[in-house]
């Protein structure tokens, strides 16, 4: 795919960490944050009007949405690894924990103290750029699995509760965003209804024999890439509210991710782990010069200069 020997340099430096590493010992961090208490059945979130609440402004019920994806889906992944390991989606609430962990989710204009108080510690600012982005690769591949019958025939409707401000850049219910992202929600549709497809096999051991993890690793990643497409340009205006460095990096990201999927990385439990260990383990400040941060190991400042290096060659080339 032509993939740039900048990224691969990072790439090369997780892939051998991970091989001296192995994926027999389970780490007490393998999980993200609070894990262990997030809702992991759609009931098990609020029913009021004879409609399931779910608070996606909340990091635990954020947390909840993905966890009920990965059980829901865990069935056609049974031949990749047990626990559910093998899940390919499992990158996507890695990531989200390693936002909250980092403090990337907390409001970063000091407007609220949303993120940071004891009460509101687990609160998702609408002005945090990486929150927003997230926003699109967890509410909408999850109604997108609602409206393709991943949980069946459920009970009552879905809806997501809009933040205090802002509420117009998100959309709250599977015909909101139907009507408001539709080519998003059929990238993130085309993901779960591939995985239903098999169900149409008589047993499980047929089911595994024809799945193909290279195609819904394709399925999955042109959803993902789509969901950043749409969304880097909707909150261009909250990465004023980082620092410099900070907003580079998260834009850094952004790109390298497009290259990280025409690699088809399967993002498992194992693989994200391995991968997110030399990302930055807190926000970039004013002051931080890549490849130069003192307390950022060798390795994360290497990934980061070739996120960064690859980011201005693709915008150089077009």
């Amino acid at each position: 795919f032509g993939i740039p020997a900048l990224l691969l340099v990072g790439t090369a430096t997780l892939n051998s960490e991970a091989a001296v590493r192995g994926k027999n010992a389970i780490r007490e961090d393998v999980y993200p944050p609070l894990w262990d208490s997030a809702p992991e059945n759609l009931l098990d979130f609020p029913v009021e009007d004879d409609k399931i609440v779910i608070n996606a402004w909340n990091y635990r019920e954020r947390l909840g949405v993905y966890k009920n994806l990965l059980n829901a889906s865990a069935k056609y992944f049974t031949a990749f690894g047990s626990q559910n390991f093998g899940n390919i989606l499992w990158g996507l609430p890695l990531q989200h924990g390693w936002q909250f962990r980092t403090g990337r989710l907390a409001d970063p204009s000091s407007v609220t103290s949303s993120g940071y108080e004891a009460e509101d510690h687990l609160c998702i600012s609408v002005r945090s750029w990486w929150a927003c982005i997230n926003y699109y690769l967890s509410i909408i591949p999850f109604l997108s699995a609602v409206e393709a019958g991943l949980f069946g025939e459920l009970p009552y409707e879905v809806e997501i509760l809009p933040p205090e401000d802002l509420r117009d850049d998100f959309c709250y219910s599977v015909a909101d965003c139907r009507s408001r992202t539709p080519e998003l929600m059929d990238e993130w549709k085309a993901y779960f209804e591939f995985l239903l497809s098999t169900d149409q096999k008589a047993d499980s051991s047929t089911r595994q024999s024809s799945f193909s993890l290279d195609d819904a690793l394709g399925h999955m990643w042109e959803a993902h890439v789509a969901s950043i497409a749409y969304a880097l340009p909707k909150f261009q205006d909250r990465l004023i509210y980082l620092p410099d460095p900070e907003a580079y990096f998260g834009e850094d990201w952004a790109n390298g991710v497009d290259f990280i999927a025409a690699t088809y990385f399967s993002t498992d439990l194992w693989n994200t782990n391995h991968f997110q260990a030399f990302l930055p383990q807190r926000m970039l400040v004013e002051g931080d010069v890549i490849p130069f941060i003192y307390d950022f190991s060798p390795q994360q400042n290497k990934v980061l200069f070739s996120l960064s290096a690859l980011h201005r060659t693709n915008e150089l080339t077009g």
